[in-house]
């Protein structure tokens, strides 16, 4: 089922610290870069795509999507890409997935969409944690979150008990939720 009313945005603009500098969405697993198969996973989901990059821009743009970089500077983390998008984009909700994330379901945003309620923002938790990357988001929070990031805050879970919000469970007996956030962890999924 695809949102109308949703645009995808994969989350790719981080230093890739544990990656050992690498960007994380560019490394290959299984013959693709990380972010292809988020991208594969989310493209039936949502009406439209949007990719959050901060280097490599030319070979996020090779995908035919837009990319857009942080307008917050120093790698200011996941907040910083979800506010440039919110800002961007053009539908009212943002479904936000982190580039790491290779294996999501093909319910992710019907889950997260039918159970938003009255929030502002619903994330994932699976297996009793927290994956607040992985965030159906509404526009309207993007100057409030703003405010957050010019005081210097950077903590995803924080901002989201700042604002209307609330995780929706998601089990999790395939792994959907799987971090890629290591070359080991790269190794371990290889051909899975």
């Amino acid at each position: 089922m695809t949102f109308a009313e949703v645009t995808g945005v994969i989350l790719a603009g981080g230093r890739g610290s544990r990656m050992g500098g690498e960007d994380k969405g560019l490394m290959m697993l299984n013959g693709l870069p990380l972010y292809q198969h988020v991208l594969q996973r989310l493209q039936p989901q949502v009406s439209t795509i949007c990719i959050s990059a901060n280097r490599n821009i030319t070979r996020y743009q090779q995908s035919g999507f837009p990319v857009i970089s942080d307008t917050v500077t120093d790698f200011a983390g996941p907040l910083a890409g979800m506010l440039a998008a919110l800002r961007t984009i053009h539908s009212q909700w943002a479904m936000f997935v982190s580039c790491d994330t290779p294996f999501i379901p093909p319910t992710l945003v019907a889950g997260l969409w039918e159970n938003r309620g009255t929030a502002d923002a619903v994330w994932v938790r699976s297996a009793g944690r927290d994956h607040p990357t992985l965030a159906l988001v509404n526009r309207r929070i993007a100057d409030r979150l703003e405010i957050f990031l010019n005081r210097g805050d950077r903590k995803l879970m924080l901002f989201m008990r700042q604002i209307t919000s609330n995780p929706v469970i998601f089990d999790d007996d395939n792994a959907s939720f799987i971090n890629i956030n290591t070359p080991d962890d790269l190794l371990s999924w290889h051909e899975v």
